[in-house]
C-alpha cells in the first residue's frame, strides 16, 4: 500500500459506531470530503426502491432473446437516463438452443417415462404460468438420441472416475447419472464424455438439495421432488462466450463457425431431472453397492451398476441466433473522463431470477439512482462511471464477454476495475477478486454496518472465518469462472471483484421455476437489508475509485498471497513424489493387498514413474525480486508528486493487472491469459490459483510444467519492471 498516503485524520464517525481514521489513496482534504461524501450516498439509499424494482424484473420469465428481457433492458435504460448517466443498448447476436424435443425413459428391466414437468405450487402465482416457464434442460448440450446400460457415477468428477478404475467399472458405451453438486456441472458431461459416455443425466440428490437439508418449497425453501436446476454446460474453462465467436464479438454480420465445429458444445446430450424422476432410474440399478461416501439421500440402496438399468435418452434443440441486449450506462468524470470504473451485473435469467440475478442488479441500479443524486447535487466522479446490466450471462457469461471482446482495447487502454455482482442473499459478505485491492475492499467493508449484527460487515465476515478454522485478516477469495468478472481480469488483464451477501439464505431455487419474487421474499432478504448493504459496499468502492488522488492498488497483500500459492504448488510436488515414492517401494516389497473380492478383477500394481525435481528458481527469483520493488514502492510518498507525475502514476497503475497475462494464455485455451487466476480445466467454476503451473503439474505434465514456470516468470519479471518504472517517478 502507499504506507505515507495512509494520512490520520481525526475520529469520524462514518455508519453507527464505526469510524475510519484514513483512506488509502486519498490526502488528507480528500479523504475528509470522501468521508463525507459516502456517507451522504448511504443516506440515499432505498430498500423500497429494490422490492419495487425486482416485484417488476421478475413478474415474467425473461431468459435471453425473450421478449420480457428485451423490456427489462430498455426499462432499465430508461431508468439511467433519468438518473443522469448517457445510457444506451448494445446488442450482440448469439447462438441460443431452445428445448424442442426432451425424453428420458427407463426401458429395462421395468418401464418409466420421467416427467420432466415441475409443479406449480401454492401460494406462488409465478410457478403457474404455463407455457411461459422454461423447459428444464442443460444449454449447449448437442442434440442426440441414444439407449444404453446405466452406471452411476456419484457427483462425475475425477475422484469418482478413479474410484470406477478401482472396481473395474467402465462407462464406455454407456449413459451415465450423476448428482449436482461436486464441481460445475458442465464438468460432469466432459469427464463422461472423455471416459467414453454416449450420455449423461443430472440429477438432484435430496441429501444435497432436498428434503434432507429442510421443509420443500413453499413450506421451506429447498428443493421439492419435481424441481430441476437448469443450467448452461458449455466448456467454458476452453472460452466463455458465444460459441461460434471465440475471441471476438458476436456482431451481427461476424463470421461464425460451423455449429459442428464449435469446441464448447458438448460431445454428448445432457439432460438435468428432478429427485422424483431420478428415483425409479436408480432403483433399476444393480450391480456394486455404492460407496458410503457416495450415497444419498433417496429411499434406496444406491448401486451403481452397469444395467441391467437402460434408458433412452432423446433431445433436440432448436439452435437459433438470438439478440443479447447489454445496457450501458456512462457518467462521464469532471477531471479524468478517460479513467473507467466498471460495475456490472446481469440481468437475464434463467426463469423469472428473483433471486439469481435480479437481487444483485436492483442493488445495482439504487447504487447508481443514489449517485446520480449526488451528481445532481454537484458531487459528480472524479473519473468515469460506467454501469452495466449484462445479457446472456446464464448460457455462458455472453453478454458480458462479447462486450469486452468487442471493446478490449479501449478497456486496456481506460479501465481501472470492474467490480461484479450477481444475486444477492443475507449474512456474510462474500468477495473475491483482485489481490491488489484486498486493502481497500478491507477498508470499506469496515465502514459498513451490518443490519443484523450492528458490526462492520468486515467484522462479522472474519467472525465467521474464525469459526470455520478461517483466517483472523479480512482476505480476498481468488476468482475463478461462474459470472461477468470473468472476460474482465482472465481476458482482458483487468483488476476485477465479484461482490454478494450469503450464507444465512440457503434454499433451492437456485435456476428453477421456484426463483420467484414470493420466495425471495420470504426466505432470502425479505426486508431488502442485505441488498442496501451490498449498493452500500460496491458503491463505497466505486467512489473510491473514481475519486481517489493516487490509485487505491496495495502489493504487499498481493505478494503475501501469491507467495503462498507458489509454496503449495512446491509442496504440492514434493508430496506427489514422497506418494509415488512410497507406492514404487510397496510394489518392489509385493506388499499390496490385493482385493478379497473374488467377483473383482485382480489387478497387478505397476510402478509409476518417478516425480522429477522442477526449477522454480525462476519463478522464486522473481518473487524475491518483487518484493524489493514491492518494499521501494511502499516507502515512497505519493502526496509529494506534482499533479502532472501522479497521474502519470495513476496511469502505470492502471497497467498493473495487465502485467499478469501473458498474450500467449494458458496451454490448450489462449483465450485465459491471467497467469495467477483462472477456472480449473477440470473444475469449471473453481479457481486454480497460478494455473499454468499447478494444472501441469496436477496432470503430470512435467515438461510442460517446467515450461510453464518459465511462462510465469517472464511474467512475474515484466510485472517487476513495471514497478521499478513506477518507482522511478519518485
Amino acid at each position: 500500500m502507499l504506507q505515507k498516503f495512509l494520512i490520520p485524520l481525526f475520529s469520524l464517525a462514518i455508519v453507527g459506531l464505526h469510524a475510519q481514521t484514513s483512506i488509502i489513496g486519498f490526502t488528507p482534504e480528500n479523504a475528509e470530503k470522501e468521508i463525507a461524501l459516502e456517507k451522504e450516498f448511504e443516506s440515499k439509499l432505498s430498500a423500497e426502491n429494490l422490492d419495487a424494482w425486482m416485484k417488476r424484473m421478475a413478474a415474467e420469465p425473461h431468459w435471453v432473446g425473450t421478449e420480457y428481457g428485451r423490456k427489462n433492458a430498455e426499462w432499465m435504460k430508461n431508468q439511467f437516463n433519468s438518473w443522469g448517466y448517457d445510457a444506451k443498448i448494445e446488442t450482440y447476436h448469439v447462438l441460443f438452443p431452445y428445448p424442442k424435443t426432451r425424453v428420458l425413459e427407463l426401458t429395462a428391466p421395468t418401464t418409466y417415462t420421467a416427467k420432466l414437468t415441475p409443479m406449480a405450487v401454492e401460494g406462488d402465482e409465478y410457478t403457474a404460468q404455463g407455457d411461459a416457464l422454461l423447459p428444464s434442460y442443460n444449454a449447449f448440450s448437442t442434440d442426440g438420441d441414444v439407449e444404453a446400460e446405466l452406471v452411476f457415477v456419484n457427483y462425475g468428477v475425477p475422484k469418482d472416475y478413479e474410484e470406477l478404475d478401482k472396481l473395474g467399472i467402465d462407462v464406455k458405451g454407456k449413459i451415465v447419472i450423476a448428482k449436482y453438486y461436486g464441481s460445475w456441472r458442465g464438468i460432469k458431461p466432459k469427464l463422461a464424455a472423455e471416459k467414453g459416455a454416449i450420455g449423461c443425466i443430472i440429477y438432484s440428490d435430496p441429501k444435497d438439495d432436498g428434503y434432507v437439508k429442510g421443509d420443500v418449497y413453499p413450506k421451506g425453501p429447498f428443493k421439492n421432488k419435481t424441481g430441476v436446476q437448469r443450467g448452461s454446460v458449455m466448456d467454458m474453462p476452453l472460452y466463455p462466450g458465444d460459441v461460434l465467436t471465440p475471441g471476438y464479438p458476436a456482431t451481427k454480420d461476424a463470421e461464425r463457425l460451423d455449429r459442428e465445429e464449435a469446441p464448447t458444445i458438448t460431445k454428448i446430450p445432457v439432460l438435468p431431472i428432478s429427485y422424483e424422476d431420478a428415483q425409479p432410474l436408480l432403483e433399476a440399478l444393480e450391480g456394486e453397492v455404492a460407496p458410503e461416501s457416495w450415497r444419498g439421500g433417496l429411499p434406496i440402496t444406491y448401486h451403481i451398476g452397469p444395467g441391467p438399468a437402460k434408458v433412452h435418452l432423446k433431445l433436440e434443440f432448436d439452435w437459433q441466433l438470438k439478440p443479447a441486449h447489454n445496457v450501458i450506462a456512462t457518467m462521464k468524470g469532471t477531471e479524468f473522463p478517460d479513467q473507467w470504473v466498471l460495475r456490472g451485473n446481469h440481468h437475464d435469467a434463467w426463469v423469472h431470477g428473483a433471486s439469481d440475478p435480479v437481487s444483485g442488479m436492483v442493488a445495482l441500479m439504487e447504487e447508481a439512482r443514489a449517485i446520480g443524486e449526488l451528481a445532481k447535487n454537484g458531487d459528480k466522479p472524479r473519473r468515469t462511471l460506467v454501469y452495466a446490466a449484462w445479457d446472456a450471462e446464464e448460457p455462458g457469461l455472453i453478454g458480458s464477454t462479447e462486450w469486452v471482446e468487442d471493446h478490449i482495447g479501449v478497456l486496456q487502454e481506460k479501465a481501472i476495475a470492474y467490480i461484479n455482482t450477481d444475486g444477492n442473499g443475507r449474512g456474510f459478505l462474500s468477495a473475491g477478486g483482485s489481490h491488489s485491492l484486498q486493502a481497500m475492499v478491507s477498508e470499506v467493508a469496515g465502514a459498513v454496518t451490518d443490519p443484523q449484527r450492528e458490526v462492520s460487515v468486515k467484522e462479522r465476515k472474519i467472525a465467521s472465518n474464525l469459526v470455520d478454522g478461517g483466517s483472523k485478516d479480512f482476505e480476498l477469495y481468488a476468482v475463478g469462472s461462474g459470472s461477468d468478472y470473468s472476460p474482465f481480469i482472465q481476458h482482458a488483464g483487468i483488476a476485477s471483484l465479484n461482490l454478494g451477501f450469503g450464507g444465512e439464505n440457503a434454499g433451492g431455487e437456485y435456476h428453477t421455476i421456484y426463483d420467484t419474487y414470493p420466495n425471495y421474499k420470504r426466505f432470502k432478504d425479505p426486508d431488502f437489508a442485505y441488498g442496501v448493504a451490498l449498493a452500500n459496499v460496491a458503491g463505497r468502492i466505486s467512489l473510491r475509485l473514481a475519486n481517489a488522488d493516487v490509485l487505491p492498488l496495495e502489493f504487499g497483500e498481493w505478494h503475501n498471497t501469491v507467495s503462498g500459492y507458489l509454496d503449495e504448488v512446491i509442496d504440492e510436488t514434493v508430496t506427489m513424489r514422497k506418494a509415488v515414492e512410497k507406492h514404487n517401494q510397496m510394489v518392489d516389497k509385493n506388499a499390496f493387498e490385493l482385493a478379497a473380492d473374488p467377483k473383482r478383477p485382480l489387478v497387478k500394481p505397476e510402478k509409476e514413474k518417478a516425480v522429477p525435481y522442477l526449477d522454480f528458481a525462476p519463478v522464486q527469483n522473481a518473487m524475491a525480486d518483487l518484493k524489493t520493488s514491492i518494499e521501494k514502492f511502499n516507502a515512497a510518498d505519493p502526496s509529494q508528486l506534482p499533479p502532472e507525475k501522479r497521474q502519470a502514476l495513476n496511469r502505470q497503475l492502471m497497467q498493473v493487472e495487465q502485467m499478469l497475462t501473458s498474450e500467449k494464455g494458458l496451454p490448450r485455451r489462449p483465450w485465459y491469459k491471467h497467469q495467477i487466476y483462472a477456472p480449473g480445466f477440470y473444475t469449471g467454476y473453481g479457481v486454480k490459483t497460478l494455473p499454468g503451473v499447478r494444472e501441469a503439474i496436477e496432470q503430470k505434465s512435467w515438461k510442460e510444467a517446467q515450461e510453464q514456470i518459465g511462462v510465469l516468470a517472464e511474467t512475474l519479471e515484466g510485472f517487476d519492471g513495471h514497478l521499478q518504472k513506477m518507482n522511478a517517478m519518485f
